[in-house]
């Protein structure tokens, strides 16, 4: 599946950002109100999750 906004409903990203907090869940964490930010700028088409994986990486990092 291509996930990039212009290929994606709002729907759909909202139906991967689920999934994916799903299975992030499944692993015993909870997604950080940083990551619940960037994920809703994905579903309101206004950032792609390629730059949300980047700036989440980099948050990570810092830490």
């Amino acid at each position: 599946m291509n996930y990039l906004i212009k290929d994606t409903t709002k729907e759909e990203r909202k139906k991967i950002v689920k999934n994916a907090f799903g299975i992030t869940i499944a692993s015993n964490e909870m997604p950080s109100k940083e990551v619940v930010e960037l994920t809703k700028k994905y579903i309101n088409g206004e950032m792609e999750l390629e730059e949300i994986q980047k700036k989440v990486i980099e948050m990570y990092r810092k830490r």
